[in-house]
Formats: structure tokens, C-alpha cells, sequence
């Protein structure tokens, strides 16, 4: 269970011949990390903290956020410098902390990746719909929206009668359909989509902020009205819940089998998209909690409806508001579903998957059945689940696989203090301290229904790790030969 996979092997293994393909530079590698962050956080997420838990306050929810990314971040980038090779978090966690530990985030990241595909898939049918609506097709309710409703504060599901959410599986087969392909025909996409989100949104801000109203902005934290609606305890539950906007700058770890230069690149991935990230996200709050009120943010186009409230002399925007936003999240589904195969990948290789999992196509060179996999799974989750739940559950899971990285600099700095480090993070032991009790203290702020669902998801996991993955483990069956070989002698 506590065998360690020694870096001259995962080193080897990611230069290994017939393995993934090395095609992304560094400006691929940030534009892949604003793909995956400038999504739901920005188009849908925003409007749902403002609304239910922060008010004009989430500017400060998204810093706290963002603060707990730096950390987490930095130590990000020290791993990927190291370890360039696919897995992420799993493949870190492997090398310093274990076998078993690093199963646990291995699982976990299965709720950062593939359930964040699933619910910003939600969010791009939410769009879709109020897109279509706008030039007069109006697609039926019963067949563009989940079965439930999910409310965050007592945990119970509600009926919607809508059937099926036919939009958000249909952009999922999509996306899944281009990743098999390729992974440099789908960050040609991506970088195209980066590019068009990211003016639209500049579109918003730089006009949107003349039309700010003050008094949308006052009490900028309104008064407390129970645990995580409003006041200061609002403001952390809105940080914990929009912790899932940031999830994008660690997906670009996944690729670091994939990068030309990823001692130099990854950390320029990394920290470089999550620091133009952070910046707009604060502007654009800013921007639409003072247009409009709130209280009316509680929709899954809040940046349509900002625009909207400015009045006709913004209504050329409107189009391209929802044109950016709908482009915008399929980069973002786009990086999920890359990540989430490529754990599988690296988790097959291993052993603690089938075997089946960690074939390549022989002339894609990508992860086909594993993402394949994924993306029937993730069609099923965004066809019958509603965003509310799946934004709870990702946050949940990317806070702690960002701790269990935190952990793990901590861990090598100490134990291989030797290894080469082509980057290191600052203020050691500082910073990867401070990433595992700022990101813990956002776990705590979230409702315990959530912590329920995340303890029975383990439970799962640790069912299927000593039932399969433990008698299945390429290291643990070596361990097994060298222990005969020894009782032989």
C-alpha cells in the first residue's frame, strides 16, 4: 500500500517510446489553462455565488480563491518540473506519498474532471437555450433541463419536470469525439475559442463598467441571513463554491507528457493562466454585480441578463455575450475531458486500472478508450444532474486534491531534498503550508451534505483499490517477486 514509485522509473516511462505525443509549447499550455478556467466560474458560477451567498462581495470570494490557487499553484509547478509526465496529482502522489494515497486523489480527481465537464456542460445548455430563444427557436424545457433541482443549503433534491438535458450531452459527445482525434487538433480549437471568450469578455468589462450603479454595489456584504447566505460567512462559502472556477490551471498538468519543454513550460502554464484568470474574474464581478442587483443573479446566464439591465445602447452586445460564452465553455469541457483520461491512462499503466484503459491509438496516439470512457459517463451525468450538486461535488474534490500536493512538496523536500528542481516553490515551508490550511479551511465552509457525498464516493474507491487495484499493482506484484527471490536465497 505504501511502496513508492521511484522518479528515474516515472521519468523513463514518460520518454518511452509509442508513448503520448510531444507537441504543446508554453503559449499552448496557457491558453489550454484559460480554456479550462474561463468557464462556468466566470459565465454561471459568478451570478449563482453572488445571488445565493456572497452578494457584491464574491470580488472578495474570488480572492480568497485565488489566494488558495497561488499556493496550491506554485507547488503545482514544482511537481510538473519534475515529474513531466501524465497523471497529475496521482502520478505526484505516487512518487512521494505511496501506492494508496496516491489511489485516494487518483479517484478524487475523478470528481474534479469528469464531474466538472458534466456541470459545465449544464452551464453551456443554459446558454444554448437562452441563445436559441433569442432568434426564436425555443427549444421544449422538458428536453433542456435535468429531472431535479438541487438546493445547496438543505441538500434535497426537487422535481423540474424536465426529462432530459439533450444540449449538455450532445456538446459532450462532441468534445469527446475531437479529443479522440487529437490532442493538437483540439488545442488548435481550444487556442481559436481562448482567443474569442477572451475579447468578448474584455467587450464586457471595458463597456459594461460605465454603466455601474453604486447603489447595486451597497451593502457591498449584505447582513447575514443564516450559515453561508450572505455576511462574511457568505463570502467563505462563496469562495469554496466558486473554488471550482479555478480548477482549469491544474488540468494543464495532466499534459505534461504531451509538453516539448515541460520543466520550463508547465510552470508558465500554470501560474501564468491562473494569474490572467484571477484578474478578470475580479473585473468582471465587479462589472455585473453593479449593473444589476444580485439578488437577480441566480440564473445560468447572469452575464446575459448584466447586459441586458444596461439598457438598449448595450444590446449589440448581447449576441456576442452568449456567442463568448457558449465558445468559452467548450474549451472548458474540452480540457475536463482531457485531464480525466489521462488519469485513467496513467492509473492503467500502473495496474490500478484495466489494462484497457492505457491502450493508445495507433494513429491518433491519444487515450481513445479511456476517453471514450469518460465521455459516455460524463454524457450520462450532464444529461440527468443539476449543476448545483455537481459544482459542490468538484469543488470538494479539487480542494482536496490540491491539499494532498500541498502534502506532497512538503513530503519531498524533506525525504529527497537531492532531486533536481528545474523550478521551486518560494517561501518553503510557507507556501505549501499555508496551500493545506487555506484549502482545508474552504473544505470546512462547504455543507455537510456535501463532505456525506465525498465520504461515500471514497468509500467506493477504497472498495475497488482492495478488491482490484491492490492484486493488480505492477510495483506491488515486483515487490511480491523480489520478496520470493529473497526467501529463495
Amino acid at each position: 500500500m505504501f511502496y513508492k514509485k521511484p522518479l528515474q522509473v516515472l521519468l523513463a516511462e514518460s520518454e518511452a517510446e509509442g508513448g503520448l505525443k510531444r507537441t504543446l509549447t508554453a503559449r499552448n499550455l496557457v491558453a489550454l489553462g484559460i480554456g479550462a478556467i474561463i468557464g462556468a466560474g466566470i459565465f454561471t458560477l459568478t451570478g449563482t455565488a453572488a445571488a445565493t451567498n456572497a452578494g457584491p462581495a464574491v470580488m472578495l470570494s474570488f480572492l480568497l480563491a485565488a489566494f488558495a490557487c497561488v499556493f496550491a499553484g506554485l507547488c503545482y509547478s514544482e511537481f510538473a518540473s519534475m515529474i513531466p509526465i501524465a497523471g497529475s496529482a496521482y502520478t505526484y502522489a505516487y512518487a512521494t506519498m505511496g501506492e494508496f494515497i496516491a489511489w485516494i486523489i487518483g479517484w478524487d480527481l475523478i470528481l474534479e474532471y469528469l464531474f466538472a465537464a458534466s456541470t459545465v456542460a449544464v452551464s453551456w445548455s443554459g446558454y444554448v437555450v437562452s441563445f436559441f430563444r433569442d432568434i426564436g427557436i425555443h427549444l421544449p424545457s422538458n428536453i433542456a433541463s435535468a429531472p431535479y433541482d438541487y438546493n445547496s443549503a438543505t441538500g434535497e433534491l426537487t422535481s423540474t419536470g424536465g426529462l432530459i438535458n439533450f444540449p449538455a450531452m450532445f456538446i459532450v459527445a462532441i468534445v469527446t469525439t475531437l479529443l479522440v482525434v487529437g490532442i493538437r487538433e483540439s488545442t488548435k480549437f481550444n487556442n481559436i475559442i481562448v482567443l474569442i471568450k477572451v475579447t468578448i469578455i474584455l467587450l464586457f468589462i471595458g463597456f459594461g463598467i460605465a454603466y455601474i450603479d453604486t447603489d447595486n454595489l451597497t451593502p457591498f456584504i449584505p447582513e447575514n441571513e443564516g450559515p453561508g447566505l450572505y455576511g462574511w460567512s457568505g463570502v467563505l462559502r462563496g469562495a469554496s463554491i466558486i473554488f471550482f472556477a479555478y480548477i482549469g490551471f491544474d488540468a494543464v498538468s495532466t499534459a505534461a507528457q504531451e509538453a516539448k519543454n515541460p520543466q520550463k513550460d508547465m510552470p508558465k502554464g500554470i501560474l501564468g493562466s491562473l494569474a490572467v484568470c484571477t484578474l478578470l474574474y475580479i473585473l468582471v464581478s465587479l462589472v455585473m454585480t453593479g449593473v444589476v442587483s444580485y439578488e437577480a443573479l441566480n440564473v445560468p446566464d447572469p452575464v446575459a441578463v448584466a447586459v441586458n439591465a444596461a439598457g438598449p445602447d448595450l444590446f449589440w452586445l448581447r449576441f456576442p455575450v452568449k456567442i463568448g460564452a457558449i465558445a468559452g465553455l467548450s474549451s472548458v469541457i474540452l480540457v475536463m475531458l482531457m485531464g480525466q483520461p489521462r488519469i485513467f491512462y496513467a492509473m492503467a499503466h500502473d495496474g490500478l486500472l484495466p489494462a484497457v484503459f492505457s491502450k493508445i491509438h495507433p494513429k491518433f496516439r491519444t487515450p481513445y478508450i479511456s476517453t471514450i470512457s469518460t465521455g459516455l459517463v460524463a454524457i450520462l451525468i450532464a444529461g440527468f444532474a443539476p449543476i448545483n450538486l455537481l459544482g459542490e461535488l468538484v469543488s470538494i474534490g479539487t480542494l482536496l486534491a490540491f491539499m494532498i500536493v500541498c502534502g506532497g512538496i512538503l513530503v519531498l523536500r524533506y525525504t529527497n531534498p537531492e532531486l533536481p528542481r528545474p523550478f521551486k516553490a518560494p517561501l518553503f515551508p510557507f507556501t505549501p503550508i499555508m496551500g493545506i490550511l487555506v484549502c482545508g479551511f474552504l473544505m470546512v465552509s462547504l455543507p455537510w451534505h456535501t463532505w456525506e457525498r465525498l465520504l461515500i464516493w471514497m468509500a467506493i474507491g477504497i472498495l475497488i483499490y482492495f478488491l482490484y487495484s491492490k492484486r493488480h499493482s505492477k510495483i506491488g506484484k515486483l515487490a511480491r517477486l523480489a520478496g520470493k527471490d529473497e526467501k529463495l536465497k
